[in-house]
């Protein structure tokens, strides 16, 4: 198993808009990888999280500008009922097959999701009283997760991109299993996504969850803590610049 790795000195020369007041670290992977699992981890460690499928979902619903635009680009026949809520699964039918329907639809959706999280990280950064009551932070940990992420160039925001891994037949496996699709749609949806390699390619870490609960805990545990060194660091670094 690959445990987790981290690459030191991103602060240093990776040339990035980030903001001063908070920490910001970019959680992607592919489908089913368990994305979800790490963001949970990071948030009873005192992080705040936002997940991008849940703002897709969010600026979808029926009678915003986004759910109009996406009906009138793929029809009526994608909803439950007329004027009900898109059914996700007929519309991932229509573009996870066409690759020309999939950038429609993302061009679409994502300045739509773009526009909420920034609105998101600019509220987190103001606010006060982070991390847990046990274990208190000196300024704020956010965790954008996001399918996405580089794609949608996140990383420009991002002090950190953290990359979730496991097998091809794991992810085959969970997406049957937990989604009910079937074994040809899993894989579908597997080959539409780019290959693990080019995600951790742009990683500064990497968390292996192919294992137990116990070991990707005990990854996101060690990763933390460098979080929270380089959080030090930081504030080190300003306080002599103020000097």
């Amino acid at each position: 198993m690959t445990w987790y790795r981290w690459l030191p000195g991103f602060l240093e020369t990776r040339n990035i808009l980030k903001n001063p007041n908070l920490y910001l670290i970019g959680l992607t992977g592919g489908i089913a990888c368990g994305k979800s699992t790490v963001l949970a981890m990071l948030s009873s460690l005192g992080a705040r999280t936002i997940d991008a499928d849940r703002v897709t979902h969010r600026v979808q619903q029926p009678g915003t500008a986004v759910y109009r635009q996406i009906v009138a680009a793929f029809g009526a026949n994608i909803l439950t009922r007329p004027g009900g809520p898109i059914d996700r699964r007929k519309l991932g039918s229509l573009v996870f097959s066409n690759p020309n329907a999939l950038q429609r639809l993302e061009n679409i959706v994502h300045p739509a999701v773009r526009t909420e999280i920034k609105a998101w990280i600019a509220s987190i950064a103001q606010e006060s009283g982070h991390g847990t009551r046990e274990k208190p932070l000196d300024c704020p940990i956010a965790v954008i997760d996001a399918i996405k992420l580089l794609e949608s160039n996140w990383q420009t925001y991002c002090d950190a991109i953290w990359v979730v891994t496991c097998t091809t037949e794991q992810q085959i496996e969970r997406l049957i299993q937990t989604r009910g699709m079937s074994a040809e749609e899993a894989q579908q949806r597997v080959a539409a996504q780019p290959p693990q390699a080019e995600r951790i390619a742009h990683a500064d870490v990497v968390i292996d969850n192919s294992g137990t609960t116990e070991e990707t805990q005990a990854q996101i545990s060690a990763a933390w803590q460098q979080v929270l060194h380089e959080i030090d660091a930081r504030k080190a670094q300003s306080e002599r610049g103020a000097q």
